[in-house]
């Protein structure tokens, strides 16, 4: 089933077998509430680091009931962080989230070596889904959090993450848009150039499992009237179904005009680690935790 919106979405992470998520000190309000509406809506089964008795003060200042999960009591964030990583190293949760810990320290935790979190020859690279009201279909899109400047080479992975999060929401030929400030190819602008690069080698086969275009505007990714005014014929063109922008200041920008001047739904994950790492700003909202929750289950 292809999956239009966020209410689709966690019917569907529903619909399959319950993941099973720790959350790397899981000690705060902000965590423990959006986490405690996915345990209730069955995504997922929890287990929380860090130290029990925080825990349950806060469990019991959200009303929530402390039996829906499982506590594994550290005295710090370190103890805590090694606990989560071990969990995933042993094959005993499918997911990993982010609590009471600087995002800094916690990537710090997945790179880390001796924990194998990250398989060789893999990047991580953050993908974000949005259903803005002003689209006819889901959006997804990559990097809005993770890497600053990809390379060539980071770009061609991140595309491939990118179809294959597209086929897991139940998009068979996902439509790629590689966005660059001109649909020229233009030498002296990297983005046309990679997105050129990219497209070509989707065309010979070299990316598969989706239609790869570029370089294109943003406008005309996902306006078909603005690409007819400007005579581009193209199958991407007007519907894409994923965006990779350039860089992470146009990735991030886009993110949050999204979401704070369109109030479109959100939600966000980390992939390229052994399991999907759920990793949310401050800032984002409940909602928004718990789509990203939602999303990690189904891509897991």
């Amino acid at each position: 089933m292809e999956i239009r919106n966020f209410k689709d979405l966690i019917k569907a992470a529903q619909d399959q077998e319950e993941k099973r998520l720790v959350a790397l000190n899981g000690t705060d309000e902000s965590t423990l509430e959006a986490l405690n509406e996915a345990v209730e809506l069955g995504l997922v089964t929890a287990t929380l680091t860090g130290d029990q008795r925080q825990i349950e003060e806060t469990c019991h200042k959200l009303d929530i009931d402390i039996n829906n999960y499982h506590i594994i009591h550290c005295e710090s964030a370190k103890d805590a962080s090694k606990a989560a990583a071990n969990m995933v190293m042993e094959g005993k949760a499918n997911l990993m989230m982010k609590g009471l810990i600087s995002t800094d320290r916690f990537m710090r935790v997945v790179l880390k070596k001796d924990y194998g979190l990250v398989p060789s020859r893999n990047i991580l690279s953050h993908i974000a889904v949005m259903k803005n009201a002003n689209y006819h279909k889901i959006l997804i899109f990559s990097d809005a959090g993770v890497l600053p400047y990809p390379d060539l080479k980071q770009k061609i992975l991140m595309t491939s993450y990118l179809i294959d999060a597209a086929h897991k929401l139940g998009i068979e030929n996902p439509k790629v848009a590689m966005i660059a400030p001109t649909e020229q190819i233009l030498i002296s602008i990297p983005s046309c150039m990679d997105g050129a690069t990219i497209a070509k080698m989707s065309e010979h086969g070299q990316i598969d499992g989706g239609v790869v275009d570029g370089p294109m505007a943003l406008d005309v990714a996902i306006n078909r009237e603005a690409a007819d005014i400007k005579g581009l014929d193209s199958e991407v063109a007007g519907d894409a179904d994923c965006l990779l922008f350039p860089n992470i200041d146009a990735g991030n920008v886009f993110y949050k005009t999204n979401a704070k001047f369109c109030n479109a739904q959100l939600g966000g994950i980390i992939t390229g680690a052994k399991v999907p790492l759920v990793v949310s700003s401050r800032g984002d909202s409940t909602e928004t935790k718990l789509n990203s929750i939602a999303l990690a289950s189904l891509l897991s």
